[in-house]
C-alpha cells in the first residue's frame, strides 16, 4: 500500500463523506436565483458538492458568457441542451435527459428554483426516484391557471420535501393546499441576494446605450424601462398592438428603453408592428446582460414589465413598477412595494404612468428578509437536514 500523508488521508475522508446536491437551472431568471445559493454551497466544500445542471430550456449562446461570468456561476457540470418546443415536448425532453444524470450522480437531494418547465420536469424525475426535492421560491400563487407557470408552481410544491418561501403569504397558500408547515421554511428572496451583491457593479445606463450606439439626450431618472415577453401579451396580435401603441404614446412624454426579448421581436415582426417601436423616443435594444439590466433599472424613472422578477427588483430598489398583467404571484410587491397592476388596458396603463410622472409613484418599503441573506438561510437549513 502506498504511503499517504495525514493531509491526503484527511482529503480522502472528506471526499468519502461529501454529498452531492444537484442544482437545476433552465431559464434566465433561474441564474439569478441560483447564483447566491451555489456561492453558499461552495463554502461547504468539505461537506457538499453542488452539481450544476443546465437544462438548456432557454439558451442564448450570446448571453452565456455574460450571465455565467457576471453572476459568478461556475460552468454547468452538464448542459442537457433541450432547447425550445411546446410545453409538453420541453417537459418530456428534460425528463428523459435528466434521469440518466441522477442515475450517474446519485445525489442526496435535487434543488430547483422558480416555476419554469425545468422546475417541474426535474422534480418529477426526482420524486419518482425517491430523491428529496428542495424548492426555492415556493408557495407563490397568481390564482390564474391559464399561466403555465402557475401549474408548475402548484405541482412542484406538492411533491417537494422542503419548501423555501420568499414572503409570509406563501406559507398560507401552501398550508391551504394541504402541505404541512414542518416542510415550509421562510428564508427571504434569493433574487434580492443577487441584486444587492451586484448593485455596485451595475453597468451605467449610458454605457449600455452607447455600446449599442443608441445614446442621445436621455438622462438619469428621466426614462422608462420596458420589458415584455409573456405569451399572454405578445402572442395575441391585438393585445400586442394595443400595448405597443400605449408605449408609443407614453414615449412622447418620457423616453422608453426597450431591451426586446427574441420571442417578442419575432412576434413584432411577424405581426407587422415594427413601426410602433421604430420611434426616436423608443430605444430598442437586443437582450442585455444582468449587470446592464441592473444599471438600466436603477436609473429609470419607472419600469413597465410583465416579468415577475422585475416586480421584486423594483420593490427592492424603490423604483415605481407598472405591471402589464391582470394578476401577480408576488402580491407583496403590491401590498408593501412599489408595484401597481394595470393589466393590458391602454387607459389604465397611461393613467398609472401619468400618476407616477405627477407624484413620483408608490414609495413602498423593503419586505421582511429581503436583506441579501436568503441563500445563507437556505444553505444553513440544507446543512442541518441533509449534510
Amino acid at each position: 500500500m502506498l504511503f499517504m500523508t495525514k493531509i491526503q488521508v484527511k482529503d480522502r475522508e472528506n471526499t468519502m463523506k461529501k454529498k452531492t446536491i444537484v442544482c437545476v437551472v433552465g431559464a434566465r431568471p433561474n441564474f439569478m436565483k441560483m447564483a447566491p445559493i451555489i456561492k453558499e454551497l461552495r463554502i461547504l466544500k468539505d461537506y457538499v458538492n453542488p452539481y450544476l445542471v443546465h437544462t438548456g430550456q432557454h439558451y442564448d449562446q450570446a448571453m452565456k458568457a455574460s450571465f455565467f461570468q457576471q453572476l459568478g456561476i461556475p460552468e454547468p457540470d452538464i448542459d442537457l441542451g433541450v432547447g425550445s418546443g411546446s410545453h409538453s415536448e420541453q417537459t418530456a425532453n428534460i425528463m428523459l435527459r435528466f434521469e440518466p444524470v441522477l442515475d450517474k450522480v446519485k445525489p442526496c437531494a435535487v434543488l430547483v428554483v422558480g416555476d419554469v418547465n425545468s422546475t417541474i420536469a426535474c422534480s418529477l424525475v426526482a420524486v419518482k426516484k425517491q430523491i428529496p426535492i428542495l424548492h426555492v421560491e415556493a408557495g407563490l400563487r397568481s390564482r390564474d391557471r391559464e399561466m403555465p407557470e402557475e401549474i408548475n408552481r402548484i405541482l412542484t410544491d406538492q411533491i417537494s420535501d422542503r419548501l423555501f418561501t420568499t414572503e409570509r403569504s406563501a406559507e398560507k397558500n401552501l398550508i391551504d393546499e394541504g402541505i404541512e408547515s414542518a416542510r415550509i421554511h421562510f428564508v427571504g428572496n434569493v433574487m434580492i441576494d443577487s441584486l444587492l451583491a451586484n448593485l455596485e457593479q451595475a453597468i451605467p445606463f449610458a454605457e449600455t446605450l452607447k455600446s449599442y450606439q443608441k445614446i442621445n439626450s436621455i438622462q438619469q431618472g428621466h426614462y422608462a424601462l420596458l420589458t415584455m415577453h409573456r405569451p399572454s401579451n405578445v402572442d395575441d396580435p391585438h393585445i400586442l398592438k394595443e400595448l405597443l401603441q400605449s408605449i408609443l404614446e407614453i414615449s412622447q412624454k418620457l423616453p422608453v428603453i426597450f431591451p426586446i426579448h427574441p420571442r417578442t421581436r419575432n412576434r413584432i415582426e411577424q405581426d407587422g408592428l415594427s413601426d410602433l417601436v421604430n420611434s426616436d423616443n423608443i430605444i430598442s435594444l437586443p437582450p442585455v446582460g444582468y449587470l446592464q439590466m441592473l444599471g438600466l433599472m436603477k436609473s429609470a424613472k419607472m419600469v413597465l414589465t410583465d416579468s415577475g422578477g422585475l416586480q421584486e427588483e423594483t420593490t427592492s430598489l424603490g423604483i415605481p413598477c407598472v405591471t402589464l398583467r391582470e394578476n401577480t404571484e408576488r402580491p407583496i410587491t403590491v401590498e408593501q412595494g412599489t408595484n401597481t397592476i394595470v393589466g393590458t388596458d391602454p387607459e389604465k396603463i397611461k393613467a398609472c404612468v401619468d400618476d407616477i410622472l405627477a407624484t413620483g409613484g408608490k414609495l413602498g418599503r423593503i419586505p421582511e428578509y429581503w436583506d441579501g441573506k436568503a441563500a445563507l438561510r437556505i444553505v444553513a437549513d440544507i446543512k442541518r437536514l441533509y449534510l
